[in-house]
């Protein structure tokens, strides 16, 4: 399956989401490969800072950007099980390209009125995939959550309305152990005992359940 990490707004988490999910996915079994398509390479730093510290990776992480993401996504699609593909929060050429091959798009938002702001470019960016790739599945996901939760619950109302996409239920919170995890190269799941934040633990995997197994 390929799964787009996108969207329009910058900051809002897509890069934790892609190396999470990929974390998880690979300790499935699958043979995962993860493309960084920002121009940021920020996915590429957290591969890099993976294998600075030896950890064991059991996924390929490459760089792809531009129209080539279509031609070589679909040549590179029977080699693994799953590609994880993190684009840039703008509308570019690299994700659209990206989409136009894609299953499964989500897309994080935050829980605020300029995120939410977003919501109709984001629309008809989706549609005009739709165009080619009819059959693009679209989920949208709150990150980077209220811990009081009123700005989550109006901002997953608001997005309810979009009938075109899919809203996880789960919100995933602002959390330090994300930005420590992603630190040291790691993802939330792989955090020792003494570290572990079993709510993040317990957000990112409903998250990727809600992906995965709907």
């Amino acid at each position: 399956m390929i799964t787009v990490i996108g969207g329009i707004k910058g900051g809002c988490g897509k890069t934790t989401i892609a190396t999470n999910l990929c974390v998880i996915r690979s300790r499935a079994n699958r043979r995962v490969l993860l493309v960084d398509a920002d121009d940021q390479k920020s996915a590429s730093d957290w591969s890099s800072q993976r294998e600075a510290l030896g950890i064991e990776t059991n996924w390929v992480t490459i760089q792809l950007s531009g129209k080539a993401l279509h031609t070589e996504l679909k040549k590179m699609s029977d080699d693994y099980h799953d590609i994880i593909i993190d684009v840039g929060g703008r509308d570019t050429t690299s994700q659209r390209a990206a989409l136009s091959v894609a299953d499964v798009c989500v897309i994080p938002f935050k829980p605020k009125s300029f995120d939410m702001w977003t919501l109709g470019q984001v629309k008809t960016l989706i549609n005009e995939i739709r165009a080619s790739n009819p059959n693009l599945k679209v989920y949208t996901v709150i990150n980077q959550g209220d811990s009081r939760g009123t700005d989550n619950e109006d901002a997953n109302q608001i997005i309810k309305e979009m009938t075109d996409f899919t809203c996880i239920p789960s919100i995933i919170g602002l959390r330090k152990s994300f930005a420590n995890a992603a630190a040291e190269g790691l993802g939330v799941v792989e955090f020792k005992l003494r570290k572990a934040d079993k709510k993040a633990i317990e957000e990112m995997l409903s998250v990727y359940s809600s992906i995965y197994y709907p």
